[in-house]
């Protein structure tokens, strides 16, 4: 089960205010870079933080993220850690903190990354972690909190 078969009536509800409200504006708030190889999904979140307000641009494996974040630092980086391809969502991150301590939050289904990431002395400002599946709205507030408080 994947996260765009989970969105909610809340979710679209959220999502409709998102765009009323935003659609004035002509600078986007944060941008933000969206690791996820599932085109499905990746458009969703995409397109649910653009029309929050976030300029989203969308990475669909990890050697494709690695070199936009190469080229620009994001305000923060939605990565997809099950990444299919010869590099994982986990070699990004440790790609991305060899010059960067851009906030990340982390998607996967996997129990083990909370563990993960007590290991790595990071904050919750700075790396994070939302279970697969997630409605829509809980990834806005997740985001939300990152960037305000930020590394």
């Amino acid at each position: 089960m994947n996260a765009l078969n989970e969105a909610t009536s809340n979710d679209v509800q959220v999502f409709d205010h998102a765009m009323h409200t935003q659609a004035a504006a002509s600078e986007p708030l944060h941008r933000i870079l969206v690791v996820e190889d599932d085109a499905s999904l990746a458009s969703l979140e995409a397109g649910f933080l653009a029309a929050s307000g976030y300029a989203a641009e969308i990475a669909s494996s990890g050697e494709q993220a690695i070199t936009v974040l190469q080229q620009a630092i994001p305000d923060l980086v939605l990565l997809d850690l099950e990444l299919s391809g010869s590099i994982s969502g986990w070699e990004v991150l440790r790609v991305l903190r060899t010059f960067s301590s851009t906030p990340v939050l982390l998607t996967s289904s996997a129990s083990a990354v909370r563990q993960h990431i007590r290991n790595h002395g990071e904050t919750r400002s700075t790396l994070d972690h939302l279970p697969k599946p997630y409605p829509m709205h809980t990834l806005l507030k997740r985001i939300e909190r990152m960037l305000t408080i930020g590394p």
